[in-house]
């Protein structure tokens, strides 16, 4: 037999281990900071500063994760005209309904608010992309521009698609857009009154959209407007939701939101409140037009409203803000759906 070379164990084995692995403080780091982008490219709270490309700086500001509660306002509003069919020209006017309401008219919304509660902003959020200094102020006012040109453009498009002798959806849309001006824009800025910067804001999310909605499928009517303008008054109280996160730039700055004016336990009660009493409103006028079916499902996603805002809001709304909206909304939305099904086989 020839000589065999002889192995020599790895003198020290766990520094060849350690060369390879990878560090679990650095690995949750990583993860850490994969999540913090994600969220500031979706426009949430805890993100974090540091991105360089130009065009997802602009999505940032559109901030997408606050497009699905109007996405979801025109699904409600095609459901309660009653005359939604699943063809595919009736599925295009609702995908471009919702870009409509989403990404233009919601992020035309997002980055004007932006851009007039710059100095708030550098309080409470100094990571957003203007206080950061990520994208410069002339460009930020010609994305204002094109997407509200583009959404205003993009509504009159679906008026005549959907055959409207008056120009319908693109009054919504002006309508839409002078509100959002009037919510973040001095003189008036509304949302320096609690009351009725909340209640502006609600109706943003819940009436515009869904009367959008309906409007493409049906006849919009005094009876929706009312309604949905009522419904909002529970979209107040998840529009008072957002005002904790920047309770203290408010203060600061004189903003009168409602936890500054009522400080933060009361403000959640009232939040709370709002959400859950013109919830039972909707079901008992559900009850009223003998939709009682549709009255007891309602009901029934109240019930888990209740248990979360006792489990997270009430007990920590700065902390549990974010976790709540994530936790409870999906109720809210899928209450506000069963209401659209129920106008809509009401007739009303």
């Amino acid at each position: 037999m020839s000589e065999s070379t002889p192995i020599n164990p790895e003198p020290n084995p766990t520094e060849a281990i350690d060369s390879v692995a990878i560090n679990p403080s650095e690995q949750a780091i990583a993860t850490s900071d994969r999540n913090a982008k994600t969220r500031q490219l979706l426009g949430m709270k805890g993100a974090a500063a540091g991105e360089t490309s130009i065009w997802k700086i602009r999505l940032q500001l559109m901030k997408p994760i606050t497009w699905i509660p109007l996405i979801w306002g025109v699904v409600c509003g095609a459901a309660s005209s009653g005359n939604y069919t699943w063809t595919l020209e009736n599925v295009l006017k609702v995908l471009t309904c919702m870009l409509l309401a989403g990404p233009l008219m919601t992020g035309y919304t997002q980055i004007l608010n932006d851009y007039y509660d710059r100095e708030i902003d550098a309080i409470n959020e100094p990571y957003r992309p203007i206080p950061s200094g990520a994208i410069p102020l002339t460009q930020v006012i010609i994305q204002i521009w094109v997407l509200l040109i583009a959404g205003i453009g993009l509504a009159f498009v679906l008026d005549v698609w959907s055959g409207h002798e008056f120009p319908t959806i693109t009054a919504i849309a002006i309508i839409g857009s002078f509100i959002a001006y009037i919510y973040s824009a001095p003189p008036l800025k509304l949302k320096q009154n609690g009351w009725l910067g909340s209640y502006a804001l609600g109706a943003s999310y819940i009436t515009l959209p869904w009367s959008t909605g309906h409007a493409l499928f049906g006849e919009l009517n005094s009876t929706i407007v009312i309604l949905t303008m009522f419904y909002s008054l529970a979209g107040l109280g998840i529009a008072i939701v957002n005002d904790f996160k920047s309770v203290e730039g408010d203060r600061q700055l004189g903003l009168q939101s409602l936890p500054v004016m009522f400080g933060i336990t009361t403000a959640a009660w009232i939040c709370v409140v709002t959400i859950d009493v013109f919830q039972g409103f909707i079901a008992a006028y559900l009850v009223s037009i003998h939709e009682n079916l549709y009255a007891a499902i309602l009901v029934l996603l109240i019930i888990p409203q209740i248990t979360l805002q006792d489990m997270y809001f009430l007990r920590d709304p700065i902390k549990n803000d974010v976790k709540y909206q994530a936790s409870a909304q999906p109720f809210l939305v899928l209450g506000m759906l069963v209401t659209g099904l129920a106008l809509g086989h009401a007739g009303i």
